[in-house]
């Protein structure tokens, strides 16, 4: 379990999570951007696929102990984002869905995405970028990572859609 500010939690999925995670991404708010709407055995699959390799980390998310999202971090290198821009070394990126309908339109993706980055940068001091590319038609997700900070850095033209790149850059605060 990772704690982050103001109320966050973040820890590895497991196999448990499978069935919730399949639900939150079913809604429609996810399934739109993810195209992940799998059943609990494909998640069941997923998540011990990505807890095996090097490339990404599934975690769940919560907010005074009452998990609500869906988060992957992941190492831009080992992922196919290092051939659109120019990545650094230890750039992290996150991939953030938010399940809880009774939560989404609150703030709460822009506070945890803060935290996020936060967390990254501080754990990593070789990392100066957190990055992410949500599809640029997604605009309540780029307005979400511009209130926690990223900056837009352009568009991606990657095979299933067209990303903005975020990228929030390490400060000295950080």
């Amino acid at each position: 379990m990772l704690h982050l500010d103001n109320g966050f939690d973040l820890r590895p999925a497991g196999a448990e999570d499978a069935a919730r995670i399949a639900v939150w991404m079913a809604q429609p708010h996810i399934q739109r951007w993810w195209q992940q709407d799998w059943s609990v055995e494909r998640w069941t699959e997923e998540i011990a696929r990505q807890a095996a390799g090097e490339h990404s980390v599934p975690c769940v998310a919560a907010l005074d102990a009452e998990d609500f999202g869906y988060v992957e971090l992941y190492r831009v290198r080992h992922d196919r984002l290092a051939e659109y821009y120019d990545a650094s070394e230890h750039d992290w990126g996150v991939h953030v869905a938010i399940g809880d309908v009774t939560r989404v339109g609150r703030g709460l993706g822009r506070q945890l995405l803060r935290a996020l980055a936060d967390a990254l940068l501080r754990a990593d001091p070789a990392c100066q970028h957190v990055v992410a590319e949500p599809d640029i038609e997604n605009t309540p997700s780029v307005r979400a990572f511009v209130a926690a900070g990223f900056v837009q850095q352009g568009e991606l033209q990657l095979p299933e859609k067209t990303a903005q790149l975020m990228v929030r850059t390490r400060t000295v605060e950080a």
